[in-house]
């Protein structure tokens, strides 16, 4: 349970930090959001982490899409979708200059909210695990 805890703060993390850089620069609110949580998450000094969060390593933005892909993934809980839409929203709104980006990826993630999705068949949720796999194992391959 633990375990999964932490990769889910993990993967909210790495789509903050994706939405930060989602206008091309991290401004100093942005930043200190994101040490903010990297703490509270006991994350800052995490391997995976600690690139992206040092500024190291820059974050295009498909990239942050596909981890908020992948963190939504096929049957997102309500409560996971809140979370990510409200630290989102504060990382957005942290420097009080919110870009045509920004504003597109919280378009997005407001498309991708659990309450607005019809109950899919077994066939269509199989279909979409399948659909996912596929996509990773032709991604390893690349």
């Amino acid at each position: 349970m633990q375990i999964e805890l932490t990769h889910k703060m993990k993967q909210i993390l790495k789509i903050l930090i994706g939405a930060a850089w989602i206008d091309g620069v991290i401004q100093p609110e942005e930043r200190k959001y994101l040490h903010r949580i990297a703490k509270d998450y006991q994350l800052s000094d995490d391997p995976e982490i600690q690139p992206l969060l040092s500024e190291l390593k820059v974050v295009k933005p498909e990239e942050c899409y596909q981890w908020l892909q992948d963190y939504l993934g096929e049957n997102p809980t309500q409560e996971d979708y809140q979370e990510l839409l409200e630290k989102t929203s504060g990382l957005i709104y942290s420097d009080g200059d919110v870009d045509i980006r920004e504003v597109k990826l919280i378009e997005k993630l407001q498309l991708l909210d659990p309450a607005n999705e019809p109950e899919l068949s077994v066939f269509d949720k199989a279909l979409r695990k399948i659909q996912k796999l596929y996509r990773q194992a032709v991604e390893q391959q690349i």
